[in-house]
């Protein structure tokens, strides 16, 4: 009998600073786990490099690989307070967005929120990717780039709560989930 939920890939990446014990995208993923928060079938591809070319490489390696019904890449925000949605990922003058509908993705969290701005460095580098080779593959795969905060025994358990919420969505097949959203 074939399982009805879809699999996930979920991304993390590696510190980028050597004053850095772990990064917080990582940290969530691997406490997910260990705590049996995540939906079955979830892939994890840990410790991405903090590198514009190796980090988009490996993901999409992986995607092709594995052909997953969602990608939910991770990465810390650590200016941040609350779990971030990324709605796009921007190139140049290029604007590319999530098709997963963030706010029904997001519906009854405590400490999460839809960002237009995954900022300018590797993570915006890498969703942009992603999304592009997605666009371009025309498969049935959907990716939204999650920027985590620095985690602390005051926001650890609303974080995780809401991380597995909308793993538990994904993982349950929503029509509503990817239709277009207004920007």
């Amino acid at each position: 009998m074939q399982s009805t939920r879809a699999p996930i890939l979920l991304t993390s990446f590696a510190p980028w600073r050597a004053s850095q014990p772990s990064n917080s995208s990582d940290d969530l993923l691997i406490q997910s786990q260990q705590t049996g928060a995540l939906p079955p079938e979830t892939i994890i591809l840990r410790k991405l490099p903090v590198n514009f070319q190796l980090a988009p490489t490996q993901v999409i390696a992986k995607i092709f690989e594995l052909r997953p019904r969602w990608v939910v890449c991770c990465g810390m925000a650590e200016s941040r307070n609350q779990l971030n949605l990324e709605l796009q990922g921007t190139c140049n003058q290029r604007v590319l967005q999530t098709s997963i509908n963030l706010k029904t993705l997001m519906a009854d969290t405590q400490i999460t929120a839809v960002s237009h701005s995954a900022g300018e460095f590797v993570c915006n580098h890498l969703y942009f990717r992603v999304l592009d080779f997605l666009n371009h593959a025309n498969w049935p795969c959907e990716c939204v780039f999650v920027h985590v905060p620095r985690l602390t025994k005051a926001n650890w358990q609303p974080i995780q709560s809401d991380f597995q919420l909308m793993l538990d969505r994904l993982s349950t097949p929503q029509k509503n989930l990817w239709a277009k959203q207004a920007a």
